[in-house]
Protein backbone atom coordinates (compact mmCIF):
# COMPACT_ATOMS: atom_id res chain seq x y z
CA UNK A 1 0.00 0.00 0.00
CA UNK A 2 0.99 3.24 -0.84
CA UNK A 3 1.22 6.31 1.62
CA UNK A 4 1.55 10.13 1.83
CA UNK A 5 3.83 11.29 -0.42
CA UNK A 6 3.98 8.11 -2.28
CA UNK A 7 0.82 8.33 -4.10
CA UNK A 8 1.90 9.74 -7.27
CA UNK A 9 -1.75 9.80 -9.02
CA UNK A 10 -3.01 13.31 -10.03
CA UNK A 11 -6.77 13.00 -9.52
CA UNK A 12 -7.93 10.45 -6.27
CA UNK A 13 -11.23 9.89 -4.91
CA UNK A 14 -10.97 10.23 -1.06
CA UNK A 15 -12.92 8.42 1.68
CA UNK A 16 -12.66 9.88 5.26
CA UNK A 17 -11.65 8.34 8.20
CA UNK A 18 -15.34 8.18 9.15
CA UNK A 19 -15.54 6.52 6.00
CA UNK A 20 -18.32 9.52 4.38
CA UNK A 21 -17.21 9.85 0.70
CA UNK A 22 -15.46 13.41 0.15
CA UNK A 23 -15.22 12.48 -3.62
CA UNK A 24 -12.52 12.59 -6.20
CA UNK A 25 -9.83 15.72 -5.81
CA UNK A 26 -6.27 16.45 -6.17
CA UNK A 27 -3.80 14.26 -4.71
CA UNK A 28 -2.35 17.72 -2.59
CA UNK A 29 -5.79 18.74 -1.81
CA UNK A 30 -6.07 15.14 -0.18
CA UNK A 31 -2.60 15.22 1.56
CA UNK A 32 -3.35 18.75 2.67
CA UNK A 33 -6.56 16.95 4.67
CA UNK A 34 -4.96 14.36 5.71
CA UNK A 35 -2.19 16.24 7.52
CA UNK A 36 -4.93 18.79 8.86
CA UNK A 37 -6.26 15.64 10.85
CA UNK A 38 -3.06 14.03 12.03
CA UNK A 39 -3.73 11.16 9.78
CA UNK A 40 -2.12 9.50 6.74
CA UNK A 41 -4.08 9.47 3.11
CA UNK A 42 -3.29 5.48 2.15
CA UNK A 43 -4.12 4.01 -1.52
CA UNK A 44 -6.66 1.44 -0.96
CA UNK A 45 -7.68 0.80 -4.64
CA UNK A 46 -4.67 1.49 -7.04
CA UNK A 47 -6.96 -0.11 -9.72
CA UNK A 48 -10.06 1.75 -10.02
CA UNK A 49 -10.04 5.15 -11.99
CA UNK A 50 -9.50 7.20 -10.18
CA UNK A 51 -7.10 5.16 -7.56
CA UNK A 52 -9.60 5.01 -4.31
CA UNK A 53 -7.57 6.62 -1.20
CA UNK A 54 -8.65 6.73 2.58
CA UNK A 55 -7.43 8.86 5.47
CA UNK A 56 -6.77 6.82 8.60
CA UNK A 57 -4.15 6.17 11.35
CA UNK A 58 -1.81 4.04 9.38
CA UNK A 59 0.39 2.79 12.39
CA UNK A 60 -2.70 1.64 14.12
CA UNK A 61 -4.54 0.24 10.96
CA UNK A 62 -0.91 -2.24 10.64
CA UNK A 63 -0.85 -3.06 14.24
CA UNK A 64 -4.94 -4.11 14.34
CA UNK A 65 -3.93 -5.86 11.11
CA UNK A 66 -0.89 -7.72 12.74
CA UNK A 67 -2.64 -8.61 15.94
CA UNK A 68 -5.70 -10.42 13.37
CA UNK A 69 -3.14 -12.14 11.95
CA UNK A 70 -1.97 -13.36 15.28
CA UNK A 71 -4.86 -14.26 16.66
CA UNK A 72 -5.74 -16.23 13.29
CA UNK A 73 -2.75 -18.07 13.90
CA UNK A 74 -3.31 -18.93 17.17
CA UNK A 75 -6.61 -20.49 16.46
CA UNK A 76 -5.78 -22.43 13.22
CA UNK A 77 -4.66 -26.16 14.26
CA UNK A 78 -1.40 -27.44 12.77
CA UNK A 79 -1.93 -31.43 11.17
CA UNK A 80 1.23 -33.43 11.51
CA UNK A 81 1.42 -36.86 9.20
CA UNK A 82 2.88 -39.36 11.95
CA UNK A 83 4.96 -42.42 10.85
CA UNK A 84 3.98 -45.84 11.88
CA UNK A 85 6.64 -48.18 10.70
CA UNK A 86 5.53 -52.22 10.25
CA UNK A 87 7.17 -55.30 9.58
CA UNK A 88 6.18 -58.07 7.45
CA UNK A 89 6.97 -60.79 10.23
CA UNK A 90 5.35 -58.63 13.21
CA UNK A 91 4.00 -60.40 16.13
CA UNK A 92 0.59 -59.56 17.98
CA UNK A 93 2.15 -57.52 21.02
CA UNK A 94 4.65 -55.60 18.60
CA UNK A 95 1.38 -54.69 16.30
CA UNK A 96 -0.71 -53.77 19.63
CA UNK A 97 2.16 -51.27 20.98
CA UNK A 98 2.06 -49.97 17.63
CA UNK A 99 -2.03 -49.80 17.62
CA UNK A 100 -1.73 -48.22 20.91
CA UNK A 101 0.73 -45.30 19.90
CA UNK A 102 -1.28 -45.06 16.35
CA UNK A 103 -4.53 -44.48 18.26
CA UNK A 104 -3.08 -41.70 20.52
CA UNK A 105 -1.52 -39.91 17.26
CA UNK A 106 -4.88 -39.92 15.68
CA UNK A 107 -6.95 -38.93 18.82
CA UNK A 108 -4.47 -36.03 18.94
CA UNK A 109 -5.95 -35.27 15.25
CA UNK A 110 -2.88 -35.66 13.33
CA UNK A 111 -2.42 -38.31 10.07
CA UNK A 112 -0.87 -41.48 9.79
CA UNK A 113 1.77 -42.26 7.19
CA UNK A 114 2.11 -46.66 7.94
CA UNK A 115 4.41 -47.92 6.24
CA UNK A 116 6.20 -51.71 5.38
CA UNK A 117 9.63 -52.23 4.03
CA UNK A 118 10.50 -54.98 2.04
CA UNK A 119 13.61 -56.68 2.32
CA UNK A 120 15.31 -59.30 -0.05
CA UNK A 121 13.07 -61.87 -0.57
CA UNK A 122 9.93 -60.53 1.41
CA UNK A 123 9.48 -58.68 -2.13
CA UNK A 124 7.93 -61.92 -3.44
CA UNK A 125 5.22 -61.79 -0.72
CA UNK A 126 3.55 -58.42 -1.22
CA UNK A 127 -0.08 -60.22 -0.03
CA UNK A 128 1.60 -60.56 3.41
CA UNK A 129 1.98 -56.56 3.97
CA UNK A 130 -1.56 -56.47 2.33
CA UNK A 131 -2.75 -58.95 5.21
CA UNK A 132 -0.82 -56.76 8.05
CA UNK A 133 -2.30 -53.37 6.81
CA UNK A 134 -5.50 -55.07 6.92
CA UNK A 135 -4.79 -56.35 10.61
CA UNK A 136 -3.64 -52.87 11.31
CA UNK A 137 -7.01 -50.75 9.77
CA UNK A 138 -9.12 -53.22 11.37
CA UNK A 139 -7.58 -52.45 14.89
CA UNK A 140 -7.50 -48.43 14.50
CA UNK A 141 -10.87 -48.44 12.33
CA UNK A 142 -12.39 -46.91 15.83
CA UNK A 143 -10.04 -43.59 15.43
CA UNK A 144 -9.49 -43.39 12.04
CA UNK A 145 -10.43 -43.80 8.19
CA UNK A 146 -8.16 -44.99 5.64
CA UNK A 147 -7.79 -41.62 3.68
CA UNK A 148 -5.24 -44.01 0.62
CA UNK A 149 -5.46 -47.87 0.91
CA UNK A 150 -2.12 -49.79 1.06
CA UNK A 151 0.00 -49.08 -2.22
CA UNK A 152 3.32 -51.13 -3.00
CA UNK A 153 5.82 -48.66 -4.28
CA UNK A 154 9.28 -49.63 -4.94
CA UNK A 155 10.29 -51.90 -1.64
CA UNK A 156 7.47 -49.54 0.33
CA UNK A 157 4.15 -50.26 1.22
CA UNK A 158 2.49 -47.45 1.37
CA UNK A 159 -0.96 -46.58 3.55
CA UNK A 160 -2.42 -43.26 4.52
CA UNK A 161 -5.42 -42.92 8.16
CA UNK A 162 -6.81 -40.01 8.59
CA UNK A 163 -8.46 -38.83 12.25
CA UNK A 164 -12.37 -39.54 12.34
CA UNK A 165 -13.91 -36.46 13.23
CA UNK A 166 -15.88 -35.93 16.65
CA UNK A 167 -19.29 -36.52 16.56
CA UNK A 168 -20.80 -32.52 17.44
Amino acid sequence: MLINEDIRDKEVRVIAADGSQLGVMDTREAQRLSIEQNLDLVKIAPQATPPVCRIMDYGKYRFEQAKREKEAKKNQKVIEIKEIRLSLNIDIGDLNTKVKQATKFLQEGNKLKVSIRFRGREMAHPEIGHEVMRKFTEAVAEHGVVEKPPKLEGRHMLMFIAAKQPAK
